[in-house]
């Protein structure tokens, strides 16, 4: 088996690989893996850049499998920058007979060792916890930093049209008030791995669409609702501190913007309050992720030296 950089010629059959295993994960509804939350062509994930790494494993000129990492995606937000990147996929074909898990491991080795070449010191993944490349992941050095909730729902209905106290629109000067907000709301090893600093937090803010929040002399809650397009889900958003009654008051006015219609929303662990008063309002659980991360080794050459004469 080798493993190599991919190259264009290789596209057709990373897309046949890829097809395949969508395929395979239709017939498990839910989904027994989910690498982005908004669906994606493999084709818009591909082009080459700074940012994005693809290998792939060749065995008698046939590839075999694929694994590729992004800096430039909308599913965890990541600076736009190459020392932190997202896996976005791990894909096998197919083959009665072969051991699966040396393949992917192989192609995770590869992806570790080249990134760290690379200058990228965090690789980022997410999973379902029922994944059987779970495993993998973990015994590549890959830790548990958090739990991500995806939840659904075809079509979840407001409990009440009141308006929240201290509800107003987002305005562009608000984003100091959200960071505040962002890093009260967040544990701390969250927010250091994944936003350490206000311009760290700002580069990986994604257009959430249509914002408000509650200001109660200091900003304690925050909804973001994108709605749908092309037939996708609108996509709900929030960030609460645990004051009783707020969750329920942004779950039932971030409904009462999109709508109706089916909505999702992804929370973390840490949104428990925003969990439960979601799931009261007919969302359920899609499924449930765990966020990984491996800290990289980069590996800087360092100058010769020669050896000076010394006189005197």
């Amino acid at each position: 088996m080798k493993l190599r950089t991919a190259s264009l010629l290789d596209f057709s059959q990373i897309e046949q690989i890829h097809r395949e295993a969508e395929a395979r994960l239709s017939t498990a509804p839910p989904p027994a893996r989910l690498w982005a939350l908004v669906s994606q062509t493999l084709s818009a994930l591909l082009p080459l850049s700074q940012e994005t790494l693809l290998y792939v494993a060749e065995d008698r000129g046939r590839v075999i499998g694929f694994v590729q990492a992004s800096g430039r995606t909308p599913t965890l937000g990541l600076p736009p920058k190459a020392s932190a990147l997202q896996i976005l996929n791990l894909c096998l074909a197919a083959e009665p007979g072969r051991d699966d898990q040396e393949v992917a491991t192989a192609l995770v080795e590869h992806l570790c060792e080249h990134a760290g070449r690379n200058g990228v010191t965090r690789l980022f993944v997410r999973i379902p916890l029922d994944d059987p490349l779970l495993p993998i992941f973990r015994l590549e050095g890959f830790r548990q930093y958090a739990t991500e909730s995806v939840l659904y729902a075809e079509g979840a209905g407001a409990h009440t049209s009141a308006v929240p106290l201290g509800l107003r629109g987002a305005r562009g000067r608000d984003s100091r008030l959200l960071y505040h907000l962002y890093r009260k709301a967040t544990p701390l090893g969250v927010a250091q791995l994944e936003a350490p600093s206000y311009k760290a937090w700002r580069a990986q803010r994604d257009d959430p669409g249509h914002q408000e929040l509650v200001d109660r002399v200091e900003v304690v809650g925050w909804l973001g609702v994108r709605r749908s397009s092309q037939g996708r889900p609108h996509q709900l958003s929030f960030m609460a501190l645990p004051e009783a009654g707020l969750a329920d008051e942004l779950a039932d006015r971030a409904l009462a913007v999109s709508d109706g219609g089916p909505a999702w929303s992804s929370l973390r662990h840490y949104d428990a309050h925003m969990i439960d008063a979601l799931r009261g309002r007919g969302f359920t659980l899609l499924l449930t992720q765990a966020l990984l991360v491996r800290e990289l080794v980069v590996r800087v050459p360092l100058p010769e030296k020669g050896l000076v004469p010394s006189f005197g």
